[in-house]
């Protein structure tokens, strides 16, 4: 006997996502972004997961892994406080703020080294605001949760999600 579950907002959104990542575009991020856009705001889209915190750092959590390797997508958990190193992407990414609130501060060209960093921009990430990128070493970026409760955010990454350790993060500083 075949037994199904009812079709959730999450699966909606995996499916949409899906399509933005498949077009032929030369900004797929941007199409990824837009897509996150009008999901992560909807009450109860990630009801279905279990979304543990780590005290000592920022915590991913596989949603879902495009059978065909082509992207990937996860739920990150930030507890107060945690923040994201330096970095830049070696793929093209999206992400959606999905509860709380993010900082994305953007970094220019200054050296290999944390204190080198030149702090470019800041932008508040509220719920549903997104940000995406692509493969650039010179895109560099940090995330935080500098407020007072717990955040969450979806990202989208155009690599397996077993790739994610090497794959994702040109990591420039702590």
């Amino acid at each position: 006997m075949l037994i199904t579950r009812p079709r959730t907002k999450l699966d909606a959104m995996l499916e949409q996502v899906s399509v933005a990542a498949d077009a032929a575009l030369p900004d797929r991020a941007a199409a990824v972004a837009d897509t996150l856009a009008r999901f992560a705001m909807l009450p109860g889209l990630l009801a279905s997961c279990t979304l543990t915190p780590d005290p000592l750092r920022y915590t991913r959590h596989k949603l879902f892994s495009d059978p065909r390797g082509r992207f990937a997508v996860a739920a990150l958990v930030w507890e107060p406080g945690q923040m994201s190193p330096i970095h830049a992407h070696r793929t093209w990414c999206a992400l959606a703020v999905q509860q709380g609130v993010l900082t994305e501060t953007f970094y220019g060209e200054g050296g290999s080294r944390e204190s080198d960093m030149e702090q470019q921009a800041v932008a508040l990430r509220l719920l549903g605001d997104t940000s995406h990128g692509s493969a650039d070493p010179r895109s560099m970026h940090r995330l935080a949760n500098l407020s007072c409760s717990i955040a969450v955010s979806i990202h989208v990454y155009g690599v397996p999600y077993e790739a994610f350790g090497e794959g994702v993060n040109l990591v420039y500083g702590g």
